[in-house]
């Protein structure tokens, strides 16, 4: 969970059509244009007007008339809130001043269980007059703000590409502006029409557009810059040296050729996702950009289109990145599948007897409760019930089968019966037209601000694909609202609805960096943020469980199915990449005291939670809810034991049962199972006995146990 302050594209790929291959494509980022454009045919009819509008108030804007709100972006800072906070497209980060726009290099450094890379302005760009930045524009990696004077007159266009070390600037007017640092005549084999200056021993390079010559405009000081209407200007920060020292010349060279759009594509295979984002210049040469940790099984983008890598690194938060030229970039991730429960066909009649008898008494437990009604820990409950009636099923249970299945499709048709709030107080959603986005009526954690949805909702869908999977009336009763769920943290294009903007496409996916951000606003100097990435990989299973039940009930399915695994399997590879299992070895990591960040931002990442200071919280929240795909959680079994071994305090942590008897001890000990049948064993011993406290409110000691049985068996 991401608390206060703590997001794909279902949509022309899930809320509009999802095809294998699917591809996005998106106007320059200088128009005044949003989402992603992906290409789609016959998606499914999604109007969030079936739902009554409430206005919680203005939430204030900067954001061209007409454009989706960008809540969940990682580029949100500078679009909500009093005053715009600084955004890390990285390696680079970027603020707005009062009369201009400023950037720096984060210098990241180790300290204890953070690894910090904050913002701090190198070089500051002055227009001479007070200035308010505007986001006119953008896609799935480019952003573009204008610079608008007090009388409403554009000065010019701040650009920025996520993972690329280039600023851009376009002047609207003939101009002066002041650069805070000397820029002088080109050094080296640079070309003579550049300039550099050297900030914190490294170079920064001065580019024009095309051939425009920056010597020939700057002040005989090189601190002042003149530019006539419509020239356009790079910043360039160098890397650590490359395998080719004279690789900077092409570097600069590609920057006069600026990154205009970009598009996104996807493939899904039986073994392998690939994502793929294309740079569109405007002369079509290659973007200057870097390859993330998540990326290194690269391969050639559409077309054959390869990258020209080892042209020097950059430290980061995410680990050391590699400088390349490419005009796409594309890698695989490992295709994950949605598994719906535990496969108890297996068990011996003992095992079987005893999980029969738990799944009786939590059923009981259950039955005599009323779920909660807020749209996070009643989204939990639903789910978890529905677990619960996947295991007595399946173990033939027939009368507690029955009453759960009863009591859980009576709660989802009352959560999506359309006009619920205009009845009640709770258990219903509403339309939120200044943010375009679905919110529960009963809020939680800032869901009114957008906060946490795919959280949220990625449990309404679980639970949906689950018991409906086998009855396509029930599916297609629901479907009018879930799909709205499902378009609200998924869509994959702006999805126009009524007057106004549209619902905005990937809302909460970075596709960059592979995974969401779950702040809606991100009113935080350190950039966006997600906590639980394991809540962000449950909610594309329960997409995809979901998408699966459309289909099977002969609803157009859009292709929602092959979209959704893709988010699956890249948020998954993502969330290990960054959250548990991460190169500890790479030097950028080098003194973080911690195998576990558990909270991971554009500007740092930690080992800590929203909600508590407990050592076994940080690893806890980034394994829940175990569900059939967390597997991909135990793919490095010396990791999972150093993991567990720092969230427990001692790396002998079957010696004492006691050990478990903390916070998410359910969810450790599931965890733990990944290591084997033996480890399995352990756990299964350690899990008859856990208090009742230890078992998280999204699970049952059914679902342990089962889990835990069919791993030891």
């Amino acid at each position: 969970m991401t608390r206060r302050g703590a997001a794909l594209v279902v949509a022309a790929c899930v809320v509009a059509s999802l095809v294998a291959g699917c591809t996005t494509t998106s106007a320059p980022a200088a128009a005044p244009s949003s989402g992603t454009g992906v290409t789609s045919a016959a998606p499914p009819d999604v109007d969030p007007t079936l739902l009554p509008t409430v206005d919680r108030g203005d939430m204030p804007m900067r954001l061209a008339d007409g454009l989706a709100p960008p809540t969940n972006r990682w580029f949100s800072g500078l679009v909500f809130g009093d005053a715009p906070q600084p955004v890390f497209p990285l390696p680079l980060a970027v603020g707005l001043t009062a009369s201009g726009f400023a950037y720096g290099l984060p210098a990241v450094r180790a300290q204890g269980a953070v690894l910090a890379g904050p913002y701090a302005p190198r070089v500051q760009m002055d227009l001479r007059e007070p200035v308010t930045g505007i986001v006119t524009g953008y896609d799935a990696a480019t952003v573009s703000v204008d610079l608008v004077a007090g009388d409403g007159m554009v000065l010019g266009t701040l650009h920025l590409v996520r993972g690329s070390p280039v600023l851009r600037y376009t002047a609207a007017g003939d101009q002066e502006l002041g650069l805070g640092v000397a820029f002088t005549g080109a050094a080296g084999d640079l070309p003579d029409d550049v300039a550099t200056a050297e900030v914190d021993g490294r170079a920064h390079v001065l580019v024009g557009a095309g051939d425009l010559d920056v010597t020939g405009v700057l002040d005989g000081a090189g601190a002042t810059l003149g530019l006539a209407a419509g020239d356009s200007v790079s910043w360039l920060v160098a890397p650590d040296a490359g395998e080719d020292p004279e690789s900077l010349v092409d570097l600069v060279e590609a920057v006069r050729d600026p990154v205009v759009g970009t598009a996104v594509g996807y493939e899904v295979a039986a073994d392998q996702v690939t994502t793929s984002v294309t740079y569109e210049t405007g002369a079509g040469g290659p973007a200057v950009v870097v390859r993330w940790p998540h990326q290194q099984d690269a391969v050639a983008g559409p077309g054959g289109s390869a990258s020209t890598c080892g042209l020097g690194t950059y430290a980061t938060v995410r680990g050391t990145v590699e400088l390349c030229l490419a005009s796409t970039t594309a890698w695989r991730s490992p295709t994950r599948r949605p598994v719906p429960g535990p496969d108890v066909s297996g068990l011996d009649d003992a095992a079987r007897d005893e999980l029969a008898e738990q799944v009786r008494a939590d059923a009981a437990t259950v039955l005599a409760e009323v779920r909660p009604a807020d749209t996070y820990f009643g989204g939990k409950a639903l789910a978890r019930d529905a677990d619960l009636w996947v295991l007595a099923r399946d173990l033939g249970l027939d009368d507690v089968a029955a009453d759960l299945r009863e009591s859980v499709v009576a709660d989802l048709r009352t959560w999506t019966e359309a006009d619920g709030c205009v009845n009640r107080p709770e258990r219903c959603f509403t339309w939120e037209p200044d943010l375009r986005t679905v919110v529960g009526q009963a809020t939680a954690f800032g869901s009114e601000e957008g906060n946490d949805h795919h959280f949220h909702y990625g449990y309404f869908l679980y639970a949906a694909g689950v018991v409906s999977a086998d009855d396509g009336e029930l599916a297609a009763d629901l479907a009018p609202v879930l799909d709205l769920l499902a378009a609200d943290v998924s869509a994959g294009a702006d999805v126009p609805v009524g007057d106004g903007a549209p619902l905005p496409g990937l809302r909460v996916l970075d596709v960059v960096m592979g995974h969401s951000w779950a702040s809606g606003p991100s009113p935080f100097a350190d950039g966006n943020n997600q906590e639980s990435a394991s809540e962000a990989v449950a909610a594309w299973h329960g997409l995809s469980l979901w998408a699966a039940a459309r289909a099977a009930a002969g609803l157009d399915d859009g292709g929602m199915r092959e979209q959704a695994r893709w988010m699956l399997s890249l948020e998954a590879a993502s969330a290990r990449a960054y959250w548990t299992d991460f190169d500890t070895a790479d030097p950028a990591t080098a003194g973080l005291e911690a195998s576990v960040t558990s909270l991971v931002w554009d500007g740092k990442r930690e080992r800590a939670t929203w909600f508590s200071a407990e050592p076994s919280a940080a690893l806890g929240i980034v394994v829940l809810p175990v569900t059939e795909v967390s597997v991909y959680l135990g793919e490095d079994p010396a990791r999972v034991r150093e993991n567990l071994a720092e969230a427990l305090g001692t790396d002998d942590f079957w010696a004492d049962p006691a050990t478990w008897d903390v916070m998410f001890g359910d969810q450790l000990l599931m965890y733990a199972a990944l290591l084997g049948t033996q480890d399995a064993a352990a756990a299964l011993d350690v899990a008859r006995e856990l208090p009742d406290e230890r078992i998280d409110d999204g699970s049952t000691r059914s679902r342990l146990l089962a889990w835990l049985l069919v791993r030891a068996a």
